[in-house]
């Protein structure tokens, strides 16, 4: 296929166009979070914990091993970062009312205001990169959106 192949086959480069800008679009959301965590003095990993511990859907407990795999890290990762959390003042531990073997975390007040602050930081910078942010996502998707006659991608493959 030569580069200027623009004929909707797979691979063409409007695909790796809107690939590309859509995970450039991303990087600078995730520069600038990395960024205010640090501002923040605290880690972006340490930032991504507290979120998603307090982002957690209602119907998941507040576990090392739930909260490894939102973050998709290992659980033991995810015990270092609770431990430097806890260090910190932003997270705590208690055990399970029911079943006293299992350990539950949770943010402290400190870790509230810290998650509370970097977050209305994240949402005035979403109203600003958000547009190029979807803009870039709606691209690729354009671009993996069966044409009459092609099916779907996996009917592709």
């Amino acid at each position: 296929m030569s580069q200027g192949d623009t004929t909707g086959r797979k691979g063409t480069m409007p695909d790796y166009q809107s690939l590309a800008e859509l995970r450039y679009q991303i990087r600078r959301f995730l520069h600038f979070s990395e960024e205010a965590a640090r501002k923040a003095n605290v880690e972006p990993r340490q930032h991504q914990f507290l979120l998603a511990l307090k982002g957690l859907p209602e119907n998941m407990r507040p576990t090392i091993g739930i909260l490894a795999d939102r973050l998709q890290i290992r659980p033991h990762s995810a015990v270092e970062l609770v431990n430097r959390l806890s260090k910190a003042g932003l997270v705590r531990r208690r055990r399970d009312r029911d079943d006293g073997r299992e350990i539950l975390l949770e943010t402290t007040p400190k870790g509230e205001a810290v998650l509370r602050n970097l977050s209305l930081h994240h949402r005035a910078e979403l109203q600003t990169a958000g547009p190029a942010l979807i803009a870039a996502l709606q691209s690729v998707l354009k671009a993996v959106e069966p044409r009459p006659g092609q099916g779907t991608i996996k009917e592709q493959q």
